[in-house]
């Protein structure tokens, strides 16, 4: 790990990410020859800051899911830098990540699979104070109680394993689970994609309680972009490994730029004259979204995209600030 004086400092960011790319090898035959790769992420940068719940929306395939998981260091990046308050991990070793486990967690979207049918709700929750060294036994069992309470389940529930309890009561032991080491940091991977819609809004109003109570950071990665109207303080949309457009929440819903977030909000379903009057206006893409072995040339979206031109399909577009904080993948707003 870097000292900190031989990383930029950026006052507020908590976590800063420059270019970071993540490819998968794609082998063939039986030396397992590398005859190409799968460009999960693509050169990606993007900050967060202290308390931001920033939301990462795209379809899937869209490697949003490879990127969080890239942060947290379940993936090795191939390439790009990853700071975190203000320390270079973008390839810590096994030794000196686990500090970093404590500070940086993640709750996963499917808690049925995430938890270990075997291991009661007490011992999944110690086993993060084991693995960490936190406190002595009376210490834990204590915490385990703490951690219950903050997710709204009752105390009787310790005794519990994963097969009797429901996929939201799943999913707020997995998200104790990630509060067990009192992290600063937590990437939400979908976290209310596997549950039924009338335990989703419970799940969201519980993270944002937590968020509150104990000034979390959060990378809340999701495909459902009207879900972040409410809940995020910035956005970006993610489209083939890259990100085509960032903003802060107001700004990204009242003066989209880009194609294919203009797409995506104009099929969003809305309820109110007020929603309808700054909903763009509906558009049509043509095909389906490309395989992420064989991208496109030049503007990865070009060949769905109804505004393209030319040069769209020979040369990709730089990141453009559009206004202050709001960036812009697009040759459409070129400088």
């Amino acid at each position: 790990m870097l000292p900190l004086s031989k990383v930029t400092k950026m006052a507020n960011n908590v976590l800063v990410l420059r270019d970071v790319r993540k490819y998968f090898a794609i082998r063939k035959g039986f030396l397992r020859r590398r005859i190409g790769n799968v460009k999960a992420v693509d050169g990606v940068s993007l900050t967060i800051g202290e308390d931001d719940l920033f939301g990462l929306v795209g379809e899937s395939g869209s490697g949003k899911s490879t990127l969080g998981h890239t942060i947290v260091g379940l993936q090795k990046a191939t390439s790009g830098t990853i700071i975190f308050k203000g320390n270079e991990i973008t390839h810590v070793n096994k030794k000196d990540r686990r500090p970093l486990k404590k500070e940086l967690q993640i709750v996963f979207q499917d808690p049925g699979s995430s938890l270990n049918p075997r291991r009661s709700i007490k011992a999944t929750l110690q086993l993060p104070l084991r693995v960490h060294d936190i406190g002595n036994n009376k210490h834990k069992v204590t915490t385990v109680e703490n951690l219950l309470e903050m997710v709204e389940l009752p105390l009787e529930y310790m005794r519990k394993y994963p097969a009797a309890l429901s996929g939201g009561q799943k999913q707020r032991v997995a998200i104790a689970r990630a509060l067990a080491t009192e992290p600063s940091f937590i990437v939400l991977d979908e976290p209310t994609s596997a549950l039924d819609v009338s335990v989703q809004g419970k799940i969201i109003t519980l993270l944002l309680k937590l968020r509150e109570r104990f000034g979390l950071s959060m990378l809340f990665i999701t495909h459902d972009l009207s879900l972040m109207r409410n809940v995020a303080t910035s956005l970006a949309i993610m489209y083939l490994g890259k990100l085509c457009e960032e903003a802060e929440t107001s700004e990204f819903f009242q003066n989209p730029l880009h194609p294919y977030t203009q797409m995506l909000l104009s099929a969003i379903p809305v309820v109110s004259k007020e929603e309808e009057a700054v909903r763009p206006k509906k558009m049509i893409s043509a095909g389906e979204v490309p395989s992420p072995v064989n991208t496109p040339p030049g503007c990865s979206f070009h060949p769905r995209c109804p505004s393209r031109m030319d040069v769209c399909c020979r040369v990709e577009p730089a990141t453009v600030e559009a206004s202050e904080g709001h960036t812009v993948k697009c040759h459409l707003f070129a400088k």
